[in-house]
């Protein structure tokens, strides 16, 4: 086919091709920033925290007045859940995984180091936390009881030892030997050895800040005793509900001067936490759909529109040999022009869009390959969007349209 016909055809209607030609443009634009947006907020919701979170739960207790036995109390409630029938485990904390809301501290590998090395969510837990969280061992071992202290939300005692995540390990240490290193937070010069490396323990933030320092994670060796605290309970399998009213049932029967403020299964804070997440990802579908559409209408109509002013010049290519498909060819390539100029200036606009947002929004840069995947749907969305146009034009008989005017 030769294109310059179809280059003089652009040229008498070059209003309309230059509006197609922006429309494609805008649209690639938005759509290709629109389709990373809600790909990165999906794959952020789907985060694994390194838990077994289909058997957990968490309880927020907050005790009545303020009370001199905190210590016996949490201790009593502990034992207590520990020992009911559809319970596993449990352990008192100071926050857990999805609680979006913790201790967040600055770690160095050197004594009154200038500048921290990493920063790292810090955990309290027991020698059951590991057990209850289902949390899995790559180097050094677990706390024993020996190790185990207390603390409220003040500065505790020095730890023993601590258990990092293999990430922030690596952070730390990249020559791969973290085990038996000091590691300095709370106190500048007085070092804590890593005794332990877990797999994998996700920051209890959800949101995008975090991203950072997701699975940056530090545990302490303490049993949290504070007027407000929290008791991770791991269920026995198949028994996750039973085990959350049993527990509710037996911490009210032990003391009832208390409020549980929040009690949820990792299952519901993961729903919770990420609602937003996936709440943005539907509004931006059903912008881009909308887009579409308008986009593709804009083109059917535009299309049609040159269609019904070209009448007596398809009737004269018809009358001269033309077959239908060389019609339906003429209006597609034509289309098709228009289209991949419109793509190449809206992926150059989406680039220029997603470094704003970069730089205003600390988002994360627009990979190539969501610049061609809207590229590829812009043209096809064209190609479609011209094809009953395109039919018209090609069954439009000779005859008829030599007569119009």
């Amino acid at each position: 086919m030769q294109l310059h016909p179809i280059l003089s055809a652009m040229r008498r209607n070059k209003v309309g091709a230059i509006v197609i030609c922006l429309q494609m443009a805008i649209t690639l634009a938005i759509l290709c920033n629109a389709l990373f947006i809600i790909d990165q907020r999906l794959a952020m919701s789907r985060r694994p925290t390194g838990t077994d979170e289909v058997a957990l739960f968490a309880i927020d207790n907050e005790w009545v007045g303020t009370p001199d036995d905190l210590s016996a109390r949490t201790r009593t409630d502990i034992a207590a859940l520990r020992t009911l029938p559809d319970v596993e485990n449990a352990y008192s904390t100071a926050s857990y995984p999805l609680a979006n809301g913790g201790w967040m501290q600055g770690i160095s590998i050197k004594p009154n180091q200038n500048d921290d090395t990493a920063t790292a969510s810090t955990y309290f837990g027991d020698e059951q936390m590991l057990r209850t969280l289902g949390l899995k061992l790559v180097a050094g071992r677990d706390f024993t009881s020996a190790d185990i202290g207390e603390r409220g939300a003040t500065d505790g005692p020095l730890s023993p030892g601590v258990i990092v995540t293999r990430a922030l390990a690596a952070k730390l240490f990249p020559d791969g030997s973290a085990l038996s290193r000091s590691i300095y937070i709370e106190y500048p010069d007085r070092g804590m050895p890593i005794v332990g490396i877990v797999d994998r323990l996700a920051a209890p933030w959800m949101t995008t800040n975090a991203a950072a320092y997701y699975d940056y994670s530090v545990i302490e060796p303490f049993r949290f005793v504070n007027k407000s605290s929290s008791y991770v309970v791991r269920a026995r399998p198949n028994r996750l509900a039973a085990a959350m009213r049993a527990a509710q049932a037996k911490l009210f029967e032990l003391n009832g001067a208390r409020v549980l403020r929040k009690v949820r299964s990792f299952a519901e804070l993961r729903t919770r936490g990420y609602r937003d997440d996936r709440g943005l990802a539907i509004i931006l579908s059903v912008v881009c759909a909308a887009l579409v559409a308008v986009t593709a209408f804009g083109i059917v109509g535009l299309t049609s529109y040159w269609v019904a002013q070209r009448r007596r010049q398809i009737g004269i290519r018809r009358a001269l040999g033309a077959t239908r498909g060389a019609i339906v060819r003429h209006f597609q390539t034509e289309n098709l022009l228009i289209a991949a100029t419109g793509a190449l200036l809206g992926i150059a606009l989406a680039m220029a869009a997603n470094l704003w947002m970069v730089s205003s929004f600390e988002m994360a840069r627009l990979h190539t390959v969501y610049a061609v995947i809207g590229a590829v749907i812009v043209l096809l969305l064209g190609q479609l969007a011209a094809l009953w146009p395109a039919l018209r034009a090609a069954s439009i008989p000779p005859a008829l349209a030599t007569r119009s005017a």
